[in-house]
């Protein structure tokens, strides 16, 4: 062994020294341990002994762990647990909102359990009506405990509610909302704010966007998006806005987009859209219009259209407000105006430029402007880089930058241009510019252009600016090539999603414009009106099944491209897809070991036809599911096998198409396998509606599967508006038939149906609840019309669909039992319309129609065939198969001007190919000497002249007419009377042919009345020459008119004037030459008289004057004065409405120009109204008078009348009666005059008024001195010569006659005329004058009393010395002076010859 060294002893011994401390620590630790397990050990004996001792105690529930809150979402589980103690152990029974949970009312629902001492409530597949307070009762001997949470169940995502969209107004639920509209260039989307263009409003649970001021600017995509805690939900419609009618046929749409850009202090550019032009002209520029903020007055900007979609505008005013719009013009006219762009205020846009801010100590803004660095300088510098900004055809726009320094003054601009080598010319003579901006219009096509540009202020001009560089209009053909391949495909049932390539050369493109086109149609329509940016586009509103085609042009501000090549034409259809799920599983029935189950259709087919289902099933306290059957389903009703009885099941359904499977449906509620033993009906089931109107609707179900214990009698439906619970039952008897139409509904409402069956037992289970249906029907509905084939003659019934697709069928049903192969009726689809015809129509075909359109919205119709209804198809039916010539007319005669007689009828229409026969008494007569046949196709008259109608062509006439199948007869009986009559008629027209060959009255003798009152026999002549003469006769004496008839001038007349019952007699009119004469008889007597007389009164009657008062030497008069008086004529006078008969005392009479009354030796009796009456036999023309004498007495009335005449005009003295001169005299006729005040003086010769001249010369000096002087008078001047004093008080016409003989002739006799009274009462002279031998002229028209002839002296008293009694006569002597009317009446005129 060897020896260890010294090293490894010392390691040794430092090994054993750590190894035994190790050792000890180990047994210490033991040690303890031994000594903790025991007194653990002694603890839980004595916990034992404690635990047991606790047991034997009693104790309260307690809850160790109480329930706890959850929010979960919609269709997931979720579990509340809780643990509770007490002794005796307790029992936790589960509440909800205070209402015990039961998990066998609603199996599946609920699942309770305790494992363990662990209580636990699992709530399956939450629903939002899941969310309340559920709460744990524990209760034992001692009391209970309670723990409670609550449960809140969330959507997974916001939805929303209900969304509408109309042409202005979105509306939906909301919650967090934000509305965006049609994006601008280069953004995703706009947000909208509130403006008076966007209405916005939030409240009630909706959100509504209103657009008050509709344009197609508004046009574009809209989104309306809800911001909540859980996530986000949005719901977008574009909007389409059509144009306005236009202001002119054919004129172009409204620009729109109107904005204004580079806007400076007088100046701004005015840029915009065009209108899409589809088939109207195109657009040939347009009219820019400003308006001044404040103001509603528009301004045009262009003189002249311009062609491009900018214009610059100047001429602003600097710190005023403007606002602009566009009309785009084209050959037809000019459109409507734009919507007007925002307000736009004139400011300089540099301005802000030239300001410094400063900041001290992040406090103070020290603002500088550059205007203060520059120093006083107070010439401008010159401006820099002068460019165009804008080049166009039209126009450049000019732009430089301002100088710098600017100069202590307001600046404006001068402006020069230079062509070539030319000098320089300044271009804004009239105009101060403050804006470096300038358009330039009247620059010259092909030449380039130097502009400089000076700066001026009040101190002077700077230099002028560099020169630009050369600039030349460029030319406007800018507008983008034509898109590319334009490909239209499928999208829904009234949309197609249209898109294209773009086109080669953009060219600054703003948007693209769609139109479609029905094939077939020649008229294209717009898709769009406002230009749409991407290249794909869906094309809304088109007519389900419809066929379109569509083209594309791109848009730039040069206007639209050549339009696209067309689409291939494609039909509006739904693109093909899986379809939808199926939904509503109800339970039919149930044995106790299988159930029947049936199910809705889904609501979107995937744009083919559903042809499978398919059915999964599983335990309701389960998550798998089971496939039921492993070959489709065509039918919408499955009994499901092998089913446990006592379980609950759930089913799903899945629906198929040739597109593949869609998604499963929801699952359905637990249904319970047991057997159904209630006597009464099990639901009805497939409920469907049609003829949805907008207050009415046709409700359809199948009958129960289970029938309970007796067959079903009978149905009931009940009804209650969407989201009640009311329901009333809309039939109050059963129906015995499986529909049932209701009434009464309100438009626009929607209403949910149930329906009960009916057996001897009592009502059953009600259905399902449908679903909601609106009363209102489809747009373009159309109804079932009942008709005729023109052609074939069947009787049918016919719908036109107002919507259809490919897999649409149409359904028809008589009495809503389907039709299937019946040979009563044939049914016929052309494109949208299906027929349904009668193979041989009878009283058994009566009955109520209906026909459904399958795969639309509802397209369906009904139509009651009743018994009169199909009398009258089954008429005409028989009509068209056993056709007939329908006739306008039948078999007619007229006799012709020779005397010929026409045989005709007229049917309605005939053909080319018609063919016909007369015949005449059993014979048929053909077209040949003596009578002509023939026929006109297009008035479809067939017609027989007889050229010489005798006593031989009585009998009976009959046309037969064949027009291809058609025929028809008519027949004229021409015997006895009728005959008789019509020979005379043919007779009377040879005649009259014959008489009409020679001169000829073509309208015989009648009668007029002029305004005068003068009677004419008029008569009219045809044929006549030079050579033709007319004589007129009255009882065989001839008349010899002063003017001889002109027969050439056509017309003939005879005047009787002053008619009167002297003019009775038969007066005759012959027209006679060389070739013969023709008579006219007129009889003036009878009625014929009394139509003159009336015609007369009828003139005489309006031109009645008011009754005027005259006083005479008998008392009084009451005078009325009128065109023409005659006693023929209605008169009557009354006094106090009592009627007047003539008499001693009032004598009634009348002269040709008036009609009187005069009341002798007057007395207050006879005070009181007068009135006279004419009438015309229709109308009775009244004149009134009030004679009262204003309290005084009648005897008194005279004397005031004759004062009251004594200022009148009158002629004192001077005149002769005749004067007899000799030829070369001068003649002088003077007067004197008297009236107050002052007459007036007028001279007549021969009632023509006299003229001052140098042959006749007037004169009236003084005011009372008349004269009228004839210097050299010669026999021309011979004649009858008045003057006519007067005033407002009356005047006096006197007559002179005037002899001129010539040298050496004997003087002729004098011959005196006799005067006129013109005054009231005659006033008797002191010397007596013998009466007048000459007759009393015949007054004018104007009616007044003749003058008086003037005495010597005016008589001074009205007593007469003359041993001549007073004539009776209304007319005086011409030695009697009486006073002229008051003012009142009528002026005096010369008397009428």
């Amino acid at each position: 062994m060897m020896l260890k060294t010294a090293e490894e002893t010392e390691e040794y011994q430092r090994v054993s020294k750590n190894v035994g401390k190790g050792l000890a620590v180990i047994q210490e630790e033991l040690h303890r341990m031994r000594i903790a397990t025991k007194a653990q050990v002694e603890s839980l004996e004595i916990q034992k002994e404690v635990m047991d001792l606790l047991e034997e105690i009693p104790k309260l529930p307690d809850f160790l762990v109480a329930l706890r809150p959850h929010t979960v979402w919609e269709k997931t589980p979720v579990k509340l647990f809780c643990t509770v103690e007490g002794n005796p152990r307790p029992i936790v029974k589960w509440y909800k909102d205070g209402v015990p949970v039961d998990p066998l009312s609603t199996p599946g629902k609920y699942k309770i359990e305790n494992k363990y001492g662990v209580h636990s409530l699992i709530v399956s597949r939450c629903v939002v009506s899941d969310t309340a307070e559920y709460s744990a009762v524990a209760t034992n001997q001692h009391g209970t405990a309670t723990s409670k949470a609550k449960i809140i169940v969330k959507s997974k995502s916001p939805s929303f509610l209900k969304t509408l969209l109309t042409s202005h107004v979105f509306l939906c639920k909301h919650k967090r909302l934000f509305f965006t509209g049609p994006a601008g260039a280069g953004e995703s989307y706009k947000l909208l704010k509130p403006s008076k263009l966007v209405e916005m409003s939030v409240g009630g649970g909706a959100a509504s966007l209103t657009l008050p001021h509709l344009a197609k600017d508004d046009e574009g995509l809209y989104t309306l998006r809800i911001f909540t805690k859980d996530g986000t939900a949005e719901h977008s419609a574009y909007l389409f806005v059509s144009d306005a009618a236009p202001s002119a046929p054919g004129a172009p749409g409204a620009p729109m987009s109107v904005k204004a850009y580079d806007i400076n202090s007088d100046y701004v550019l005015v840029a915009w859209k065009p209108p899409n032009t589809v088939n109207e002209a195109p657009i040939t520029g347009y009219f820019v219009d400003r308006c001044e903020a404040g103001t509603d007055t528009w301004v045009q900007c262009n003189d002249a259209p311009v062609k491009i979609c900018k214009y610059p505008v100047h001429g602003l005013r600097v710190g005023h407000s403007y606002y602009f719009r566009v009309r785009a013009v084209n050959s037809s006219g000019i459109s409507r105006p734009s919507r007007k762009s925002d307000k736009v205020t004139a400011l300089d846009a540099a301005e802000s430029e030239r300001l410094q801010v400063i900041k001290i100590e992040g406090k103070y803004d020290i603002v500088i402007k550059d205007d203060d660095l520059e120093g006083y300088v107070t010439i401008p510098g010159e401006p820099t880089d002068v460019h165009a900004s804008e080049i166009f055809k039209s126009y450049v726009v000019l732009s430089w930058k301002p100088p710098s320094p600017r100069g202590r003054a307001p600046l404006w601009y001068v402006i020069e241009k230079v062509s070539g080598t030319g000098d320089w010319q300044r271009i804004n003579t009239t105009v101060k510019l403050h804006s470096p901006r300038y358009p330039v219009f009247d620059l010259q096509d092909g030449q380039k252009y130097q502009f400089r540009v000076y700066s001026v202020n009040m101190y002077g001009s700077s230099e002028a600016s560099a020169p630009s560089e050369p600039i030349q209009k460029v030319d406007e053909d800018g507008v983008p090539s034509a898109p590319g391949h334009v490909v239209a495909t499928r999208n829904t049932k009234s949309s197609v999603f249209v898109q294209w390539e773009a086109p080669k050369h953009l060219k600054h493109l703003m948007g693209y414009y769609i139109d479609g086109r029905v094939v077939g149609a020649k008229e294209w329509f717009a898709c769009n009106h406002k230009p749409f940016k991407h290249t794909r586009f869906v094309v809304h509103g088109l007519i389900p099944g419809e066929t379109y085609v569509f083209r594309v042009q791109a848009v730039n501000l040069f206007g639209l491209s050549e339009e696209s090549q067309e689409s291939s034409p494609i039909a509006v259809e739904p693109a093909l897809a899986t379809p939808s799920s199926p939904f509503g599983i109800t339970m039919l029935s149930s044995d106790g070991s299988s159930i029947t189950v049936a199910w809705k259709s889904p609501k979107h087919c995937g744009g083919s036809k559903v042809n499978a289902y398919y059915i999964d099933k599983r335990d309701a306290d389960t998550l798998v599911w089971k496939e039921v059957n492993l070959n489709a389903v065509t039918e919408r009703m499955c009994t499901v096998e092998n089913l446990k009885e006592g379980t609950f099941y759930e089913f799903r359904v899945t629906a198929g198409n040739m597109a593949g499977v869609g998604l499963p449906s929801a699952a359905s509620v637990p249904m319970k396998c047991e057997a159904w033993t209630m006597e009464e009906p099990g639901p009805a089931y497939d409920l469907s509606f049609s003829e949805v109107r907008s207050h009415s609707l046709v409700i359809l179900w199948r009958a129960p599967i289970y029938t309970g214990a007796s067959a079903v009698t009978g149905y009931f439906v009940d009804m209650a508006k969407k989201g009640s619970s009311e329901f009333v039952t809309v039939n109050q008897e059963a129906v015995s038939h499986r529909y049932l139409q209701v009434t009464g509904l309100e438009e626009g409402e929607s209403y949910v149906f149930r329906v009960r069956a009916v057996n001897a037992h009592g009502v059953g289970k009600p259905s399902q609840l449908s679903e909601p249906v609106c009363a209102k029907a489809i747009p373009g509905t159309k109804e079932i019309v009942a008709g005729v084939d023109e052609e074939t003659g069947d009787v049918f019934l016919s719908l036109e669909a107002c919507e259809i697709c490919e897999t649409s069928k149409f359904v028809w049903s008589k009495n809503y039992k389907l039709i299937s192969d019946c040979p009563r009726v044939a049914v016929t689809t052309k494109g949208r319309t299906s027929r349904l015809t009668f193979t041989n129509p009878d009283k058994d075909d009566l009955g109520k129609y209906s026909v459904i359109v399958t795969d639309t919205d509802g397209v369906s119709a009904s139509h009651t065939l009743t018994e009169d209804a199909l009398n009258t198809m089954l008429e005409l039916s028989y009509a068209i198969r056993h056709p007939i010539v329908p006739l306008k007319h039948g078999l007619n005669y007229e006799v012709l001007e020779k005397g010929h007689v026409r045989f005709w009828l007229q049917a309605v229409k005939l053909s080319p190919s018609v063919s016909y026969r007369f015949i005449v008494n059993d014979k048929e007569v053909t077209s040949g000497e003596g009578q002509k046949i023939s026929h006109d196709v297009a008035t479809g008259i067939i017609q027989m002249t007889v050229d010489h109608f005798t006593r031989a062509n009585e009998g009976t006439y009959t046309v037969q007419i064949h027009d291809g199948k058609a025929k028809t007869q008519s027949s004229l009986v021409l015997v006895g009377d009728v005959f008789k009559a019509a020979l005379k008629e043919a007779e009377f027209q040879r005649k009259e042919h014959i008489r009409k060959q020679g001169p000829h009255f073509s309208e015989y003798l009648y009668f007029t009345v002029t305004e005068d009152c003068t009677v004419m026999l008029v008569c009219k002549v045809a044929n006549v020459k030079k050579e033709s003469t007319l004589h007129w006769y009255k009882d065989d004496e001839e008349i010899v008119p002063d003017t001889p008839p002109n027969v050439m001038s056509g017309s003939c007349a005879l005047p009787l004037p002053l008619f009167s019952r002297k003019d009775h007699g038969v007066y005759k009119a012959v027209l006679s030459d060389d070739r013969g004469k023709d008579t006219s008889v007129f009889d003036i007597s009878g009625k014929v008289f009394d139509d003159i007389i009336n015609a007369i009164a009828q003139i005489a009657g309006a031109s009645a004057s008011e009754l005027v008062l005259q006083c005479t030497p008998e008392g009084i008069r009451l005078q009325c004065y009128m065109n023409y008086y005659t006693e023929e004529m209605k008169t009557i006078w009354k006094h106090k409405e009592n009627k007047i008969a003539s008499s001693e005392k009032m004598r009634i009479g009348g002269t040709a120009e008036m009609a009187w009354m005069q009341i002798c030796d007057p007395s207050d009796k006879e005070k009181g109204h007068y009135s006279m009456e004419i009438s015309d036999g229709v109308k009775t023309h009244t004149r009134t008078f009030d004679l009262s004498g204003q309290g005084k007495n009648l005897h008194l009335l005279k004397s005031d009348f004759f004062f009251f005449c004594s200022d009148r005009g009158r002629v004192v003295g001077g005149l002769p009666d005749v004067v007899t001169i000799m030829e070369e005299k001068s003649l002088s006729l003077t007067c004197t005059v008297w009236g107050e005040p002052t007459p007036e003086v007028t001279w007549f010769k021969n009632e023509q008024e006299v003229a001052s001249t140098e042959h006749t010369r007037v004169m009236f000096d003084g005011g009372k001195f008349a004269s009228l002087v004839i210097n050299k008078v010669t026999p021309e001047d011979s004649g009858k010569y008045s003057i006519n004093v007067r005033n407002k008080y009356g005047g006096e016409f006197v007559e002179i006659t005037v002899s001129v003989y010539r040298h050496g002739e004997k003087i002729p006799e004098p011959k005196l005329g006799q005067a006129k009274a013109a005054a009231t009462t005659p006033v008797l002279p002191k010397s007596p004058a013998p009466p007048s031998k000459t007759p009393t002229p015949t007054p004018s028209k104007t009616q007044t009393p003749a003058p008086s002839m003037k005495s010597p002296t005016p008589a001074s008293t009205p007593i007469s010395k003359s041993p001549t009694p007073t004539p009776k006569s209304p007319t005086p002597p011409r030695s009697v002076k009486s006073p002229t009317p008051p003012r009142f009446m009528k002026s005096p005129t010369p008397p009428r010859k």
